[in-house]
């Protein structure tokens, strides 16, 4: 199963693209997609847009998880990452890819096994499970690699619960 993990936003979107082979972990491929400071909101999003569909129609992704929008104080940034994960949804969506939704709470306890784990704990997990030589750069990629972590530590209890948590 391919599982594309997702970090939206619209300056640099993280995607980490796994392989799970019974409970095994793989990394295939990761990176980030960035735009252009000053760029207009609308160009930025079709920018993002054309990335993921190219991504996926290349590498096929099975599943997609995404990061689930935490609000926070800056609304501005809430907004611009709101609009970074409808774009996602929209090329998912327009493949026939199911998407998958995790908060930050559950990504850090899929990966680290602590709710409060800290940035650099979960890089080292994301590292130590993927048995990567270095940790992943920038954090937007070892974030998405930690959403598609979540999501294979996930699919099984999602499946024998019939879709949803």
């Amino acid at each position: 199963m391919l599982i594309l993990g997702i970090d939206p936003g619209t300056a640099i979107m993280g995607y980490g693209l796994i392989e799970k082979k019974g409970n095994r972990l793989f990394p295939v491929d990761y990176a980030c997609w960035r735009t252009p400071a000053h760029t207009p909101m609308p160009e930025r999003l079709l920018m993002l847009y054309n990335e993921i569909e190219g991504y996926i129609k290349e590498k096929q992704p099975h599943h997609v998880a995404v990061e689930e929008l935490f609000f926070n104080r800056n609304t501005t940034t809430a907004i611009s990452v709101g609009q970074a994960r409808g774009v996602v949804l929209l090329a998912a969506a327009q493949f026939g890819i199911p998407v998958y939704e995790y908060t930050p709470l559950q990504v850090k306890q899929a990966v680290a096994g602590y709710g409060r784990a800290d940035k650099q704990q979960i890089q080292q997990m994301v590292k130590a499970l993927l048995g990567l030589q270095a940790i992943p750069k920038p954090d937007d990629t070892a974030d998405a690699l930690a959403i598609a972590i979540c999501h294979a530590h996930s699919v099984n209890l999602l499946n024998r619960m019939g879709g949803s948590l």
